[in-house]
């Protein structure tokens, strides 16, 4: 809440809502798919995992969270069967967290739900409106975003 008598929310919480909006969905059509066992938690770590795969370090670091945290996190998405973690190729000491196959099959039904929602938020806001709000959120991605 604003001291300086400005009603208006900040920029941050708008941005919040349909984020949390986007994953709440997101969940609930996971769940209805048969994924009824990923947590919000587990799911903002998966969703850090880059193609080739990431390293625990990483994943934690992007997702904000100590590295015990991020493996724990790991560890249950792994006896789901959602990663598997595998020798990282560039450094014989480490391990990569890949999305496993199982890992794939959520992967899917989550692009097929953020494309829904972008569709309806495009819908109710107008294709100009969604343009130039994408553009204005990657704009400030180039500010707030160490890892783009």
């Amino acid at each position: 809440m604003s001291d300086t008598g400005d009603p208006r929310q900040s920029l941050g919480l708008l941005c919040f809502y349909p984020h949390r909006a986007l994953e709440s969905r997101l969940l609930g059509e996971l769940a209805a798919a048969g994924f009824d066992d990923i947590t919000m938690a587990q799911g903002r770590i998966a969703a850090r995992i880059g193609p080739a795969g990431t390293r625990l370090t990483d994943l934690a670091a992007q997702a904000l969270v100590t590295k015990q945290t991020a493996g724990h996190l790991v560890d249950q998405l792994e006896r789901a069967g959602y990663v598997r973690r595998v020798p990282d190729p560039t450094d014989a000491r480490a391990r990569l967290v890949q999305v496993a196959e199982r890992g794939q099959e959520v992967v899917a039904v989550a692009r097929r739900v953020e494309a829904e929602v972008e569709a309806e938020w495009t819908a109710y806001l107008g294709e100009e409106a969604t343009a130039a709000l994408r553009a204005a959120l990657e704009r400030l991605r180039e500010i707030t975003d160490p890892y783009r």
